[in-house]
Formats: C-alpha cells, structure tokens, sequence
C-alpha cells in the first residue's frame, strides 16, 4: 500500500485547485505556480531543462528519487516546480510575466516523476542574493494527485560558505535533508537527493 496516489492527470482542468484535495502543508506563499505550467499535468516529462542552461554560468544536474511516505515506495506522476536566481542573485524577468512569474521570474521548471519515481533537471548554479549571507538556493514545491501543493527543503549547496551547521543537520526537514553534494564529471555538476512525500509536513495523513 502506498500513501500516495498513482493516477494520472486527464484534463487540462487538473491543472487546477480542487476543492476535494487534502489540503496539507500548511501555508505556501506562491506554491500556486506550480499550476502555471505550460503543460498539462500529465503531459510533462521526468526530465527538465530550465531557461537559463545555455547561459554563462556552471551547469548542474539534479537528480533523485520521489518516495511514498514509507520511504520505499516510488511515487509515479509527481509535480515538482523548480525555480531559482539568476547568476547575479535576482529572480530575473523579460517585462512580460503573468502570475507568480512577476515574482518567481523566468528561470523555473516543471517534472513529472515516472514509474520509478525518477526526475532529473538541468540548470545553472543560482547566485546567492546580492550583499546577503543568504545562501545559494533552488526553491521546490510538490504536487501529488489528490493533495494540495506544498513546499519542500530548498535544495542547497554542501559547498556553500553561506550554508550554516543548523541548516545543513535541520531537524525535521520537509520531505528530507535538501543539502547537496556535488560531483564534477564530464565538465557538469552532478548532485542527487531523494524526496520523500509528506515527511514532517503538517497535515499530512499517516496512511
């Protein structure tokens, strides 16, 4: 048995709140963008490549595993939003943005885990926000059939001299420890985490 449900997304109207999802989480200040992808839910992909890949800048691979509650189970049909700074620390925008993009900016993204629970995007290492301690940071909200959305441990950088102790051992992390550990190979960044769905998020049911 697994928490999470595994159908899929049939019409573009499932792109849209409803009304009969648990609502779990808590507050979450603009995680209504994950409903601004430019595709329907069930049409994108477990692979991503965000805006801002083919700029100046060091390029990274993310990838991992989305997991049921148990911890074991991968969670098939999984929305997770992405999005984050440009390489001077400010979320960037073109002049023509709608929604949350007038806050988010253009560098974001949209995945759909697989059958294996698997999702992969490409980006650029984001800068930390300009004259702050803030650390270098990749914001995630999640989207699973029949839940509301909800937001996750930023995804953050083992190397980061901005990163504190207290954030890199955080007690209690939403959906589990979002501290990187790169890797150079072939010219790119490469780093891995695992999600897991519901894990210290309020409201979450136990079964």
């Amino acid at each position: 048995f697994c928490c999470c449900s595994q159908k899929k997304s049939q019409s573009p109207s499932e792109n849209k709140k409803n009304g009969n999802e648990i609502n779990v989480g808590g507050f979450c200040e603009g995680c209504e963008a994950i409903y601004e992808s430019p595709l329907i839910f069930h049409m994108l992909d477990a692979i991503d490549t965000l805006p801002d890949f083919n700029e100046q800048g060091i390029k990274i691979e993310i990838s991992g595993i989305i997991y049921c509650r148990d911890g074991k189970t991968p969670a098939s049909n999984v929305i997770l939003y992405v999005y984050h700074t440009d390489q001077v620390g400010i979320y960037p925008k073109k002049g023509n943005e709608r929604g949350m993009a007038k806050q988010h900016g253009y560098i974001r993204g949209w995945i759909k885990t697989d059958v294996s629970g698997f999702y992969k995007f490409y980006t650029l290492v984001p800068a930390s926000y300009p004259n702050s301690n803030n650390p270098r940071h990749i914001h995630p909200v999640i989207k699973e059939p029949g839940k509301t959305e909800y937001w996750i441990e930023d995804f953050l950088f083992d190397d980061d001299p901005f990163l504190t102790a207290g954030e890199r051992t955080k007690i209690n992390a939403r959906g589990g420890n979002g501290v990187l550990k790169t890797e150079m190979k072939n010219g790119m960044l490469r780093a891995s985490r695992n999600i897991i769905l519901g894990l210290n998020v309020p409201g979450y049911p136990s079964k």
